[in-house]
């Protein structure tokens, strides 16, 4: 899923009166002049079947679901079951995704809910102006994501024994000049040091200059975690492009050159739903 989607929060409306009530549950608000195909969508149950609620000019995907099965007691449980949130996510995410490749489509946070149709349509009604903005921020484009990353360099005088006493063994008195000596390799250490970090955010900043060129918007993102495997990489890069459809193929083609003339590893994912791009709704 992409970097957006994964910062999506947990919002609901419930005042569903008692468990056995009905809800309604939301997944994304769509402009359109017919209603989308969801027929052969499943959504977060099998119970009822995904629909489209008109709200004026905009469609809701919607799907009737047991109260009884989205109290904050029962959500609670589930956002500390990592494989059932995960089941859920992925529900909401394939119906969002599959509204989303017919249509401009804002998408919902997961576990939106209402007390009915009519609340759901009088509330989304409420947020229309801002729904109509990001459809027409959004329309025609992706997102994609950008993860760089730069080796961790080990260069002579970085190994750690340089740093060790000598052992009581083989301890001596030190040669004329020695003390200057082990503090001119440590300077140099550092400077080593601060300048393989300049140029690590350097080349993150040159990657992220190129490529929010060619995005229509972009948002970069506090770097976390390392590469794969055991190979020390560090990210200094995670960003989040909304790119326009006809220009994907420019962006598989900047990537490219980016790579050979910076020699980072760059990752990129996408396309995605523009979880990261449609504002707070």
């Amino acid at each position: 899923m992409s970097q957006g989607e994964e910062e999506q929060g947990l919002m609901t409306e419930r005042g569903t009166g008692t468990s056995e009530a009905n809800a309604v549950y939301a997944f994304a608000v769509c402009h359109t002049e017919g209603d989308p195909d969801v027929e052969r969508l499943t959504g977060v149950t099998r119970d009822e079947p995904v629909r489209c609620l008109r709200i004026g000019s905009l469609t809701a995907i919607v799907q009737t679901v047991r109260g009884a099965d989205f109290t904050d007691e029962v959500w609670q449980k589930r956002l500390t079951d990592e494989a059932e949130l995960e089941r859920y996510a992925r529900a909401h995410h394939s119906v969002v995704s599959a509204v989303a490749s017919q249509f401009p489509t804002v998408p919902l946070p997961l576990a939106t809910l209402y007390n009915g149709d009519e609340r759901a349509a009088l509330s989304l009604a409420g947020e229309s102006a801002r729904f109509r903005a990001a459809l027409t921020r959004i329309a025609h484009h992706a997102e994609w994501g950008v993860k760089v990353y730069v080796p961790v360099a080990r260069s002579a005088g970085d190994d750690p024994s340089d740093e060790r006493p000598a052992s009581a063994a083989t301890r001596t008195r030190p040669a004329t000049g020695a003390g200057r000596a082990y503090l001119e390799r440590k300077r140099n250490l550092h400077s080593r040091r601060e300048q393989r970090q300049a140029d690590s955010l350097r080349v993150a900043d040159a990657v992220d200059a190129d490529v929010s060129r060619l995005a229509t918007e972009s948002r970069r993102l506090r770097p976390h975690g390392g590469g794969a495997g055991d190979d020390r990489r560090v990210q200094v890069l995670n960003a989040t492009y909304l790119v326009a459809g006809h220009r994907a193929a420019e962006l598989d083609l900047l990537v490219a050159e980016l790579r050979r003339r910076t020699g980072a590893h760059i990752e990129v994912s996408g396309p995605w739903v523009p979880y990261s791009f449609v504002g707070e709704v």
